[in-house]
């Protein structure tokens, strides 16, 4: 891992990453069930074994025992269910959105602007003109389904877009 933060302790991402790993899933799934270190996937040439044995105990699905052989980590997962934070009752905007993306759309007319509002200002700036396929790149973070986005942004009154369709900008008093 060059240039990136270390994480300390288990961390969801690297364990998914190591089970995405087909390689990996084989050798864990060996270890579990018992074999010893010498016979994980041991059909594998030293590189990819290495690799996939190295990106196990990165994770902190297996660790190495006394006897220098691999086991499964009988508390990884209650570890990492320890780690999810308790959800905290959320407010403005942030109530319809979940990792970042609109997980509801409100359905008071109010919110519902309230949200678009933002969005808008976080995605295009004041006085910048975008092709309808820019505006979708940018949407596609908030949701899949950009074009009932961007019609709201524009029934709202927040995004406009030329007569002609080959432009979209913010409504200037947003």
């Amino acid at each position: 891992m060059s240039g990136g933060t270390r994480l300390s302790g288990p961390h969801w991402r690297r364990v998914v990453a190591a089970l995405a790993n087909n390689d990996a899933r084989t050798a864990y799934a060996q270890i579990v069930l018992g074999a010893k270190l010498s016979d994980v996937v041991a059909g594998l040439n030293d590189q990819r074994r290495n690799r996939a044995i190295a990106a196990l105990l990165e994770s902190g699905l297996v660790e190495r025992n006394a006897a220098n052989e691999l086991e499964a980590s009988e508390a990884i997962f209650r570890d990492l269910l320890r780690q999810q934070p308790r959800r905290q009752a959320q407010t403005g905007v942030a109530r319809f959105m979940r990792l970042g993306r609109i997980e509801r759309y409100p359905a008071n007319k109010a919110e519902r602007r309230e949200l678009l509002a933002w969005i808008v200002s976080e995605v295009i700036e004041p006085g910048e003109q975008l092709t309808e396929k820019q505006v979708n790149e940018r949407l596609l973070s908030y949701t899949d389904d950009v074009v009932m986005l961007r019609r709201y942004m524009i029934d709202f009154g927040l995004l406009e877009r030329t007569p002609s369709g080959s432009s979209y900008s913010r409504h200037h008093e947003t």
